[in-house]
């Protein structure tokens, strides 16, 4: 497992992602991601849960968490790694408890308020953004750089921006004080996954890390 956990979370997402997705997303894991979110909307629960036991026997090939987007049934069901809650699911809490102590509770967060709660709850990680504009959600909370660095200097858990996060936008991130960043279109959408993961890392090595 990577001595930083949080470096670069890849989120999945099929309608960005180009060529195979299973093959794509184990080409991102080559290159170095470090955490891999699973993240679906638009599937049955049953087909969920086959798409995410096949994702993490990939991950486990990588020795890569597998968390598990907002459906904690399915993270339960298939022992994921963890769990990932936005401010509009199940409360971090409930999810702390039913998730057990030794899982991974990521927490999407756009204020010092809600990364502080998030803390208190028990989560492990929080997610701060977004960023940058970006497609990939619908009406996505916007945060601000300076407002990025009152969460950060909030909290003492590892801190991750998301939101229109790429590799030539890293440097971007210098002195905000996160621990990684959490990218989508930037791997899904491109044409050498594994390559593109490599770079992101070597960025956040440069200026961030």
């Amino acid at each position: 497992m990577s001595e930083n956990l949080y470096a670069l979370n890849l989120i999945t997402d099929r309608f960005v992602c180009k060529g195979e997705f299973y093959s794509h997303i184990e080409s991102a894991l080559k290159g170095g991601v470090t955490l891999l979110q699973y993240r679906e909307k638009n599937m049955s629960s049953k087909d969920m849960y086959y798409d995410a036991l096949n994702l993490k026997k990939i991950a486990d090939k990588y020795d890569c968490p597998l968390v598990v987007n907002d459906r904690l049934d399915i993270a339960l069901a298939v022992n994921a790694g963890g769990l990932h809650v936005g401010q509009s699911d199940l409360p971090a809490s409930v999810a702390r408890e039913l998730l057990g102590p030794d899982k991974i509770l990521g927490v999407s967060a756009s204020s010092v308020k809600e990364a502080k709660e998030a803390e208190l709850a028990g989560a492990n990680y929080i997610g701060v953004g977004a960023m940058y504009p970006t497609s990939s959600k619908e009406d996505p909370s916007s945060v601000t750089f300076d407002e990025l660095l009152e969460i950060t200097n909030s909290v003492s858990i590892p801190v991750l921006a998301i939101g229109g996060v790429k590799s030539e936008n890293i440097s971007d991130f210098k002195g905000t004080g996160i621990s990684g960043v959490a990218v989508i279109s930037d791997i899904m959408g491109a044409d050498d996954p594994e390559n593109r993961s490599r770079q992101i890392i070597e960025n956040l090595k440069r200026f961030v890390l």
